[in-house]
């Protein structure tokens, strides 16, 4: 697999969660998953106040915009550029351009690399949120992510949890 990159799509005003379900709809169909990794609508949280009333809202933080992690090929480009509601690709021509590793940081995209000592069936402990003091074993590891899935007892049933790598350690 080669190396995928985050691009930016142009859409139509009002268009982005739809370009979005879209794509992943065709990345489904045609079996792109491993090209296409990640279709993202950044969201803020915005408190408005209407009438006296605060209220806690999402909003799109780049309007008119999409974001993509994906491989750069003549199958993906094709995919994306024909999707309803795409206008181009942003970059000179619509030629596509990645985003840079700093661009992608300042937008909270990038995370820096976690390296793990862990893997599929380690006991692990859960140091912090709502799991702590929690132990399961690694059912999954997602590194894109930066995930891991364990089983923990819940009512006396084995219970799929996603737990970040930050918040576990191994026992």
């Amino acid at each position: 697999m080669s190396k995928t990159n985050w691009y930016v799509v142009h859409t139509y005003s009002g268009y982005e969660n739809k370009v979005k379900a879209n794509i992943e709809k065709t990345i489904e169909n045609r079996k792109l998953q491993d090209q296409i990794l990640e279709v993202s609508v950044p969201l803020q949280d915005v408190i408005e106040v209407k009438n006296g009333v605060k209220k806690k809202v999402q909003k799109k933080l780049f309007p008119g915009y999409v974001l993509l992690n994906m491989e750069m090929n003549d199958d993906t480009w094709y995919v994306v550029r024909n999707t309803r509601g795409v206008t181009g690709f942003v970059g000179p021509g619509s030629k596509p351009v990645p985003l840079t590793d700093l661009e992608m940081k300042a937008m909270g995209i990038k995370k820096d690399e976690v390296v793990i000592d862990f893997e599929i069936g380690d006991m692990v402990e859960v140091v912090s949120g709502v799991w702590e003091n929690t132990t399961g074993i690694i059912k999954q590891i997602n590194t894109h992510k930066q995930i891991v899935t364990i089983n923990v007892d819940m009512f006396g049933r084995e219970t799929p949890v996603e737990i970040s790598f930050t918040d576990i350690r191994k026992m």
